[in-house]
């Protein structure tokens, strides 16, 4: 976009910039959005470095952005490095109930541009289940405290009480000790991510789980979990939040921008070709939307996969994407640039003069 800018010899108003936020995704270390997040003053910068890799390595965050030449010397904040707005442009990643979405319902309805009015909210969660090992062979089943069944039991309960409250519920991290074939697991340590659009069912799903994972940690009838199988030995269970964010509503202009854009792209298609959408997914622009006025375009790729080797969107989408990204900053420029005019002229307006 700033090359065309550049080449086409396109005078703006204000200056444009484009940022590489890090971690946004929180899969390596496990808090995602992170440095959007720093610049929000919403994560501690400390945190942020001190986070430690997932998968059983040591390495902190901070200890990577060493090794890379990527650590900084520049105040990470919004007030050292202030933006005026914020647009983020997208592929689409998956399909959620109960809302308007981002995903493969771009793909399968033909529609090129999704106008992104927010993101819903999500909460991640360590949850840890402690039992005791002990041997496969020589401990019968009312005799085992088992971390492993226990926590195989609560993750199936989240996937059943999220579905009975229009919410999505998903476990992505699973580690157990001491990990031994023929060992009774006694810790148990996994992900869950638990997300809606409405903060209020969010949290009644999270009051819920809590509620229900410590019956099953005490071997509790709940449900069907217990049919079938034999009641042994009480485990506890410990919930540690990584990663809450709210849900989020963009800027009215900024969202206003983009439709525009969008219009001119079209034409007369343009009802046909885009949807208004509130994303599944977390991005950078929750955090920058707390501090400018923020908004996000989504173009669609190949069967609604992201993230993934499998990853594809058309030379077509990307241009067109990129093309309605342009066409919103642009007109977010004029925008702005008219409101200071009119600031400006109001402030003269409003000068009394002093009486002779």
């Amino acid at each position: 976009m700033l090359k065309v800018l550049q080449e086409q010899k396109i005078e703006t108003n204000y200056p444009m910039g484009v940022i590489n936020w890090t971690n946004e995704e929180g899969a390596r270390f496990p808090i995602s959005m992170v440095s959007s997040g720093v610049w929000a003053g919403k994560i501690p910068l400390e945190r942020a470095h001190n986070l430690q890799e997932v998968g059983g390595g040591k390495q902190t965050m901070k200890q990577e952005l060493e090794r890379i030449g990527y650590l900084g010397t520049m105040e990470t904040s919004y007030k050292a490095m202030p933006i005026s707005a914020h647009f983020e442009l997208h592929i689409g990643k998956f399909d959620a109930p109960s809302f308007v979405k981002q995903g493969p319902q771009l793909e399968a309805q033909k529609q090129k541009i999704g106008v992104v009015h927010g993101v819903q909210a999500y909460r991640w969660y360590t949850v840890t289940v402690r039992g005791r090992d002990c041997h496969t062979g020589t401990t019968n089943f009312a005799n085992r405290s088992d971390a492993m069944l226990a926590a195989a039991k609560m993750i199936l309960h989240s996937h059943r009480l999220a579905t009975s409250h229009s919410c999505l519920a998903s476990t992505g991290i699973l580690t157990l000790t001491p990990g031994s074939t023929n060992t009774v697991p006694g810790t148990v340590h996994f992900s869950l991510d638990i997300r809606n659009g409405q903060d209020d069912q969010l949290m009644r799903l999270e009051d819920q789980l809590k509620a229900d994972f410590d019956k099953i940690a005490r071997n509790e009838a709940l449900g069907d979990l217990n049919e079938g199988g034999t009641i042994g030995k009480r485990c506890t269970v410990e919930w540690i939040l990584d990663a809450p964010s709210e849900a989020i509503k963009f800027d009215e202009d900024c969202i206003r921008c983009v439709e525009n854009s969008a219009k001119d792209l079209f034409g007369d298609q343009h009802e046909n070709l885009t949807q208004a959408m509130i994303s599944g997914a977390g991005h950078d622009s929750v955090f920058t939307s707390k501090r400018v006025p923020t908004s996000m375009i989504f173009v669609p790729c190949r069967d609604g996969v992201s993230h993934n080797p499998a990853e594809y969107c058309s030379p077509e989408d990307c241009a067109n994407g990129a093309q309605v990204l342009m066409g919103a900053m642009l007109r977010y420029d004029k925008l702005r640039a008219q409101r200071a005019r009119e600031q400006g002229e109001s402030a003269i307006e409003n000068v009394v003069e002093p009486s002779l």
